[in-house]
């Protein structure tokens, strides 16, 4: 709460106070401090508060560097179980001693997470003949960490329905839902057989392609709380220092992970949610190089429905089409189909004639004042359509998300239209051969609508000899109402201003006055911050 306040406070309010520039400067200090305090936060907690600190430190993209540079330290510098404790959870789970498990067991963790932790080991030789590799990798569920988990959705559930009573939040998704959704992936995550299941269907997704890879699975030595793994670690996919000393090329790393994303979430339906920079590898091999992806606790799928939303999202894209755009939106569940979308489409269109195809670094050279016109031109029509979060959405946000935040780190250019661009013209070919389809359905529509439009002229005409005739005029309405409620609160500014300055001139030459214009000047500034609160 305290943080919500201090952002409305440095970011609205001095802002609208003429103080823009207070608000700027310390920035930079106040994010860094608020991610700080995060950070030692979800450390000193554990449990689902590491995996929140870890999205966050993915979004390059979106969040300053102040704030991924601080929790980036939560990727991997996880505190680690004791080894006497992992030991004993592992013979528990195992049913035989670490020694009759393992020829070897490396004490020191490869890697401590927020569920579990990760040992290098040596499969014995009578395992290791039957599953074709003997160096390992075995993931170790923490002790008490299934209590630890319930704990954190709890409380997850009870912000759930605080955001449910909050209007702004309650018509663009169901909390509640939202929530039970994260529940069921996160206990997903903590059974490891259904990791192991998850990681052998990904590779047969991949079997064909010599680009992507995963781990083996060694069945004999997993459980739901033990999973044991062939060993794949090889160089960190954001490291991009010792990619370059292999020779190999990180804009290059950055383009061929997006397209491993997107082949994921586009063909497949099936895709890796969690790709942070800690869950992909990039192996050197005879051919050059491959993607290695690990941890697949947490996976996605892409239902028929919401997959063909998505693509003719793309087909849109890639022809600048913003009336199937619109379509590609309300079919991936996220506008409503009654949304009066005529306004919007205006506004796509104007957005690909200006930005379409730009990347990231692309658009950072844009002057700010051009994005600040766009949004004050169409910043209202966005914000009256009907957008929600659609269900089953949350986990293919987090995984475009962090691909977009990775691929930035690995390339400030990377332009994420051109991994999307070749799927997209495949799609526009295979668009083409249904065209002689496409124009007979829509040769019958438009016999349709001629067919009507007799009527259709028939019946104004009728209804405006009988005058009855109307028209919608709520749109002009609101925007007066707004003009309105803007030059009120100009003169509130003014007024609040006056008796402040005012107040200050006087206070050493007549304390009393001066206190009171300036204790006075508090009620034309509420007015200023809070009128027209909760009105549209």
């Amino acid at each position: 709460m305290r943080q919500l306040v201090q952002l409305w406070w440095f970011e609205m309010a001095l802002p609208r106070l003429g103080m823009a520039g207070v608000s700027e400067r310390s920035r930079p200090e106040r994010l860094r401090r608020m991610a700080e305090r995060f950070r030692v936060l979800a450390v000193d907690l554990g449990g689902l508060m590491i995996k929140v600190g870890q999205f966050l430190s993915s979004r390059l993209d979106v969040l300053p560097p102040e704030v991924t540079r601080t929790l980036e330290d939560l990727q991997d510098e996880v505190p680690a179980e004791p080894f006497a404790a992992i030991q004993r959870r592992a013979e528990e789970e195992l049913g035989i001693l670490l020694s009759q498990a393992y020829d070897f067991f490396e004490e020191v963790p490869l890697a401590a997470a927020s569920l579990g932790q990760a040992h290098r080991a040596r499969l014995s030789a009578d395992v290791a003949a039957d599953a074709g590799f003997e160096d390992v990798v075995v993931k170790v569920q923490r002790p008490g960490i299934e209590e630890i988990v319930e704990v954190d959705l709890d409380a997850l559930r009870r912000v759930g329905r605080w955001l449910s009573r909050i209007r702004l939040v309650s018509d663009k998704v169901d909390a509640p839902a939202l929530m039970e959704e994260f529940a069921q992936t996160t206990r997903e995550e903590i059974d490891y057989l259904h990791e192991a299941a998850s990681a052998e269907r990904f590779a047969e997704n991949f079997a064909a392609d010599p680009r992507v890879a995963a781990p083996q699975i060694a069945w004999e030595r997993s459980t739901r709380r033990v999973l044991t793994l062939s060993d794949v670690t090889a160089i960190k996919v954001n490291d991009a220092v010792a990619l370059r000393a292999a020779g190999i090329d990180p804009a290059e790393v950055a383009t061929a992970f997006a397209e491993a994303m997107f082949e994921q979430i586009f063909r497949h339906g099936f895709f890796h949610a969690d790709p942070h920079p800690g869950n992909v590898f990039v192996t050197p091999d005879a051919a050059g190089w491959r993607l290695t992806f690990i941890d697949f606790g947490m996976m996605g799928e892409v239902p028929s429905g919401i997959r063909e939303g998505l693509r003719t999202i793309v087909i849109a894209l890639a022809a600048r089409d913003s009336r199937r755009l619109i379509e590609g939106v309300k079919g991936v569940g996220a506008l409503l189909p009654s949304a009066d979308t005529r306004e919007f489409e205006k506004a796509v269109t104007h957005l690909f004639a200006r930005f379409g195809g730009m990347g990231f670094a692309e658009m950072s050279a844009v002057d700010p004042r051009e994005f600040r016109d766009f949004g004050n031109e169409f910043g209202d029509v966005v914000r009256g359509l009907p957008f929600q979060f659609p269900e089953g959405f949350l986990l293919l946000m987090r995984a475009v998300s962090l691909t977009s935040g990775l691929c930035s780190s690995l390339d400030p250019d990377f332009n994420v239209w051109d991994a999307v661009e070749p799927y997209a013209a495949q799609l526009l070919r295979d668009e083409s051969g249904n065209m002689v389809r496409d124009f007979a359905q829509e040769a019958m529509a438009t016999a349709g609508v001629a067919w009507r439009l007799p009527q259709r002229i028939d019946g104004v005409v009728d209804r405006l000899e009988e005058g009855t005739l109307t028209f919608d005029l709520s749109r002009l309405e609101r925007r007066m109402d707004w003009l309105i409620r803007l030059v009120r609160r100009a003169v509130g500014a003014v007024v609040f201003a006056g008796l402040l300055v005012g107040g200050a001139l006087l206070v050493g030459v007549n304390p009393v006055v001066g206190t009171l214009l300036m204790v006075g000047s508090v009620v034309p500034l509420g007015y200023v911050l809070f009128a027209g609160i909760g009105r549209r």
